[in-house]
């Protein structure tokens, strides 16, 4: 019985898991989400944005 299941597990787990990955590699990959993942890499850099722990942290002080 162990060993079917392991068996088990095993085959539809790396299909499940080979399925999931390739599944995200085409959606990291779609030429059409290109600007979303562009816009995200930018927001490190950008000067505007404010850290939020920096002014949540003061008002919590007692």
């Amino acid at each position: 019985m162990y060993e079917t299941l392991s068996s088990f597990a095993q085959t539809w787990g790396l299909i499940g898991f080979v399925v999931i990955f390739a599944t995200v590699l085409v959606y990291a990959l779609w030429p059409k989400n290109q600007d979303k993942f562009d816009d995200a890499a930018r927001v490190p850099l950008e000067d505007d944005a404010r850290p939020a722990a920096a002014s949540d942290t003061e008002d919590t002080h007692v």
